[in-house]
């Protein structure tokens, strides 16, 4: 049988689907006292399925056997694809099935930072309502507002549906290119991304972190938006330089941010990020709920039983030039 390594906690269901046909050698996570034992499987090793480990030379040059690294997420920075298609080994990832979880999340924190939720959640549970809140604690509407939407792929289009039809906002959008379905389904206007800076009430980052999206976020950013603005990111940390939005919220630039996501995560405790009352900030729940994780799980066992059967998979994200590349024969 075929050896694949699952390196991050999945359904039972998954590894099950898995052994109808593989050896599965399974790490719930991969930690100093977990590493040992995994880097000896990698001789044998013809996938590798899970997500966010750096997949580099070192663990290459331990699986010769690799065919197939599988992540469980959308991103997939945490790959080479040039240094993976050089060797032979197709990688995929797991877009679309989680386009709505995503969305519903990076809508969820919008809310919470716009309404405040989470300080007048505290602001309750410590015992300080004892009359009518003043304005001070008010927070600002969501309906009606301007959304500027930074990467328009099928997150930012699950954004947009909720924002246009649950909230009647206005839909600016930056992208690569225009498309004008975008444009005819939301009434969405295709703008620069410094005129979507100004115009927006709701700046919201759905890019993929790349050489050209690092720090595509900084100081000068911050000062194009509204003062009254909130910034929102729901894809990658490192596309946000965090020194310039933490001075940014400190001096009112913008008036708030809700993150889902961080340059280093976990996040560490002391972060200023942290200490700053109108930023609303989750551990990367994207894509975090039972439903969606378990179906995350399934493509992703469905693209490493493709590749082992000498087949193309689905959601490759390279391609590999000859059907022996494949084979890896």
């Amino acid at each position: 049988m075929q050896n694949v390594i699952v390196y991050r906690k999945v359904d039972q269901r998954v590894l099950d689907y898995l052994r109808t046909t593989c050896e599965v050698i399974y790490f719930e996570e991969l930690d100093v006292s977990t590493y040992p034992e995994f880097f000896s499987h990698l001789k044998d090793a013809e996938a590798l399925l899970g997500s966010a480990l750096k997949i580099d030379e070192e663990i290459l040059n331990n699986s010769p056997k690799l065919k197939v690294v599988s992540n469980i997420s959308v991103g997939y920075d945490n790959l080479d694809l040039d240094l993976l298609t050089k060797r032979n080994i197709i990688a995929t990832n797991t877009p679309s099935i989680l386009n709505e979880t995503v969305a519903d999340a990076v809508f969820g924190v919008l809310l919470s930072a716009a309404r405040r939720i989470p300080e007048l959640d505290a602001y309750v549970k410590q015992g300080n309502w004892d009359s009518m809140i003043g304005e001070e604690l008010f927070g600002t509407d969501v309906h009606g507002k301007v959304i500027g939407i930074v990467g328009m792929g099928g997150v930012g289009k699950a954004i947009a549906t909720r924002a246009k039809f649950g909230f009647g906002m206005e839909i600016l959008y930056h992208n690569r290119s225009r498309d004008e379905e975008i444009e005819s389904t939301y009434a969405a206007q295709y703008c620069s991304f410094q005129d979507l800076l100004e115009r927006s009430d709701f700046v919201c980052n759905m890019v993929p972190l790349s050489e050209e999206t690092k720090n595509m976020y900084g100081a000068a950013e911050f000062k194009q938006m509204k003062k009254n603005a909130i910034f929102v990111n729901g894809s990658r940390g490192a596309v946000v330089d965090e020194d310039a939005l933490v001075e940014a919220l400190r001096n009112k630039v913008i008036s708030g941010a809700a993150l889902d996501v961080y340059k280093q995560e976990p996040i560490h405790v002391d972060h200023p990020l942290l200490k700053l009352p109108n930023v609303v900030t989750t551990p990367h729940i994207g894509s975090a709920t039972v439903e969606t994780r378990f179906k995350m799980g399934m493509l992703a066992a469905d693209s490493v039983l493709q590749v082992l059967r000498g087949e193309n998979p689905t959601n490759a994200l390279n391609i590999l030039t000859s059907r022996d590349a494949i084979t890896n024969e």
